[in-house]
């Protein structure tokens, strides 16, 4: 079941794809639901993909597709157009499914993360633009990257790592991890005989070891953002 404000951007995008064929920016989504940033109208997106709604086209930048629509949708949908569609002649092409042509979202800047030594990561009200192609599902932040630890992941300083949030990872995944509940760090994760172990990717630069306890996955890195001056 779908929460209200779920439901009504469903409906939104919907109505605008049946009545012009052109889907909703996010600017446009953000005022019909009454929403303070774009970046909830991402977290309203994401809930619907998961749950089977819509989805992103992976080879079309900023493109989503309804799927699936709640039965009283799909009853009022019946009563605007209740004689059945042509059918399509032999030999032709189906017209494809009219698509939304999103935009820039807002995510939340939470400052700075360690590519080095962990330094703190601190919270902040700053929000940064980020092409919705570059995000996929789930909630997302960002955060600046301070030193070159990573740069043989092509992560050099000065980037905006862009995050999803989740406290779960793989072995072998770059991880945004919490150190002893004050500074924060983007590393490799591993799990070596009963240690945490949190790899660079610069030969400069050594191992941590730390016990599983003083480590706390806060995100995995799913985007960057370079910036050049």
């Amino acid at each position: 079941m779908l929460t209200r404000k779920q439901h009504e951007l469903l409906s939104f995008i919907q109505t605008r794809l049946d009545d012009s064929g052109i889907s909703p920016s996010f600017e446009e989504m953000k005022e019909a639901l009454d929403l303070k940033s774009k970046s909830g109208v991402h977290r309203l997106i994401s809930a619907l993909e998961e749950r089977g709604f819509i989805r992103r086209l992976p080879n079309r930048a900023r493109a989503l597709e309804v799927i699936r629509e709640p039965e009283s949708l799909a009853t009022k949908a019946a009563a605007r157009n209740p004689a059945p569609r042509p059918a399509v002649p032999a030999g032709t092409t189906p017209r494809p499914a009219p698509v939304a042509a999103n935009d820039v979202i807002e995510i939340p800047l939470h400052g700075r993360i360690a590519a080095g030594a962990p330094i703190e990561a601190m919270e902040g009200s700053a929000m940064l633009p980020v092409p919705a192609a570059l995000l996929g599902s789930g909630e997302h932040y960002a955060l600046e990257v301070s030193g070159d630890s990573m740069v043989d992941a092509g992560i050099l300083d000065g980037d905006y790592a862009l995050v999803r949030r989740t406290n779960t990872a793989r072995d072998g995944e770059i991880v945004v991890a919490l150190v002893r509940g004050e500074e924060a760090t983007l590393k490799y994760l591993h799990h070596e005989k009963g240690r945490i172990r949190l790899d660079p990717a610069n030969a400069a630069y050594d191992p941590q070891f730390y016990a599983p306890d003083e480590v706390e996955v806060q995100g995995k890195l799913a985007g960057l953002l370079r910036r050049y001056h």
